[in-house]
């Protein structure tokens, strides 16, 4: 039987984050829960993430949209909703290493969004002594 080995100390202190910015979206499906709830559904399922709880929702007056939130067993999932603008800012935070994937298409597909800005973020955990890698950001904003 193959066994499948143990990741690099590295990876195991790495995850990443996507900060998703869409525009172009229809307005009336960045009002409806229902179709905000199936893009949560198709992001879990693409990415295979794992909810610990159920997605909570607030919908806002009128012009208003949507704000939801998942707790994932990885970190989790958000998004806010401006059918005002057209637009829709999502948030994806995985605390294990993971690969791209198409963002931009699924935004447009789901949303109907004509353009989208995704932004990845690779995270890091741990401290310097302990990854070896160190940022001179970080230790100039501790003095």
């Amino acid at each position: 039987m193959a066994t499948t080995p143990a990741p690099s100390a590295d990876a195991a202190m790495r995850g990443a984050e996507w900060v998703i910015d869409a525009r172009g979206c229809d307005a009336d499906v960045l009002r409806d829960a229902g179709r905000l709830r199936a893009l949560f559904a198709r992001l879990i399922a693409d990415l295979r993430l794992t909810p610990v709880a159920p997605a909570v929702w607030h919908t806002f007056p009128a012009p208003g949209g949507l704000t939801g939130f998942v707790i994932l067993a990885e970190s989790h999932l958000a998004c806010h909703t401006f059918p005002e603008y057209g637009s829709i800012c999502v948030n994806v935070f995985c605390c294990k290493a993971r690969d791209d994937f198409d963002a931009a298409g699924l935004m447009a597909e789901m949303l109907g969004a004509t353009e989208t800005l995704v932004r990845r973020i690779e995270r890091q955990y741990g401290t310097e002594r302990e990854s070896g890698v160190g940022s001179r950001e970080s230790r100039d904003t501790e003095r």
